[in-house]
C-alpha cells in the first residue's frame, strides 16, 4: 500500500529535525564556550570593571555598577582574539588551554576625588589616597572633552583622557 504525499512531509519532518539539532549543537557549543569564562569576561561594551588583584598573568577582577568607586574600568571593546587597544586603553584577555577566550580594551573609569595605584604591568587599582601605594588623586572630572589643557597646570600632576568616550582626569597628588 502506498500513501501518496507521505515522502515530501516526511522531508519536511526531517529536515525540520535537523534544523533543530543543528540549532540545539550550535547554542550547546556557545553556552559551553561561555561557561569557560569568567564574569569580567562575558561583560558587554559599557560595563565596568573592578581590579581587585592585579597580575601579568593572572588578574582578579569583577564587573560592578559603572557608579561605583570600585568601578576602575569601562569596557570599550570586545574581541574573540588578541587585538591591539588604543594607546589610553588597557588590554584584558583571558585564556584556557592555551587559547585565547576573551579580550576586552578598557578605558579609564576614574572618579572625581578618588585616588588610584598605577602600575606599568598591572594597570589601574582603586585605593584609599591615605594608603602608600597610592599614585594620584583625580581631582577633576571632564566628561565630554579630550583635552589635557582643561587642566589646571598649577595644582595638577598630570593627566589621563581618553578618546572614546570623551573625557578628561585631571590628576593630583593624593595626599
Amino acid at each position: 500500500m502506498k500513501f501518496t504525499g507521505t515522502r515530501p512531509l516526511l522531508r519536511l519532518v526531517l529536515a525540520l529535525v535537523a534544523v533543530a539539532v543543528a540549532a540545539l549543537a550550535v547554542t550547546g557549543c556557545s553556552m559551553v564556550k561561555d561557561a569557560s569564562k569568567s564574569d569580567t569576561a562575558k561583560s558587554k561594551v559599557g560595563d565596568c570593571i573592578n581590579v581587585i588583584a592585579g597580575s601579568m598573568v593572572d588578574s582578579k577582577t569583577e564587573p560592578v555598577d559603572c557608579s561605583s568607586e570600585k568601578a576602575v574600568y569601562k569596557v570599550a571593546q570586545i574581541f574573540d582574539t588578541k587585538t591591539d587597544c588604543k594607546q589610553e586603553q588597557t588590554s584584558y584577555e583571558e585564556t584556557l588551554n592555551g587559547g585565547t577566550t576573551a579580550f576586552l580594551c578598557l578605558t579609564p573609569n576614574f572618579k572625581e576625588g578618588a585616588c588610584y595605584n598605577e602600575s606599568q604591568t598591572t594597570g589601574y587599582k582603586n585605593v584609599a589616597c591615605t594608603a602608600p601605594e597610592a599614585s594620584f588623586k583625580v581631582t577633576k572630572r571632564i566628561d565630554g572633552q579630550a583635552d589635557e589643557f582643561l587642566c589646571d597646570a598649577g595644582t595638577a600632576i598630570g593627566f589621563r583622557t581618553v578618546s572614546d568616550p570623551k573625557a578628561t582626569f585631571c590628576l593630583g597628588n593624593p595626599k
